[in-house]
């Protein structure tokens, strides 16, 4: 019996040790290309000195609304549809830097949602803002503004109410026409904009409106 159950063991640490072996020589599977995500950001150094001092307290103020307007079918937002009201979404107000243009630069020219090539500011440089929620109007305020340069950006939600025609079926009638029949249906289609816009606080005290679309 002890002979048995001996050969037992040997047996499970041999299966043990060959899992082991499988293991250390399949550490890496190479992701499927739909799962990749490249993420970059800027290489200029974010002087966080200088962005502190912008975003002190001053006098001034900027206030503003925020809307869009429902694209056509070839993906321009069209002029003379009604406008989108951008509810209680979240502004964010950045100080114009060296690093915040060497971003937009970088994502107007790298970044590629559609193939998940994303492109962010560092967390540093992203701490240094300051944020404001609309109202149901789309309206805004950031007081206590010094003079300076400043770049709003924020990301809308909403979505839009559409119809079409549902084939229901068809009836004939006596002399072998055929009259097809349809439903009306509603449906909705997301969307997401991103709005931005530059602006800037002249002088102290200085209210300036801006339009964020």
């Amino acid at each position: 019996m002890k002979t048995v159950a001996l050969k037992k063991i040997k047996l499970f640490f041999i299966a043990l040790s060959l899992c082991s072996v499988s293991s250390l020589q399949a550490q890496y599977v190479e992701p499927e290309e739909k799962d990749k995500v490249t993420e970059l950001y800027p290489e200029v150094a974010f002087d966080s000195v200088y962005a502190k001092s912008v975003l002190a307290k001053g006098t001034g103020k900027i206030t503003g609304v925020a809307f869009t307007r429902p694209r056509t079918k070839f993906g321009y937002k069209a002029p003379l549809a009604d406008k989108i009201k951008a509810s209680k979404i979240t502004v964010q107000l950045f100080p114009v830097t060296p690093y915040l243009e060497s971003w937009l630069e970088l994502r107007k020219k790298k970044e590629n949602r559609k193939k998940k090539v994303y492109v962010y500011m560092s967390p540093e440089a992203f701490r240094y803002r300051l944020e404001a929620v609309t109202n149901s109007e789309g309206k805004f305020t950031f007081p206590d503004m010094k003079p300076g340069k400043y770049f709003l950006t924020a990301i809308m939600d909403y979505s839009l109410s559409k119809s079409y025609d549902a084939y229901t079926g068809s009836g004939y009638n006596n002399y072998g026409g055929r009259t097809d029949y349809y439903e009306r249906k509603q449906y909705f289609s997301n969307h997401a904009e991103r709005l931005e816009e530059y602006v800037e606080v002249k002088s102290d005290g200085e209210v300036v409106k801006v339009t964020l679309k």
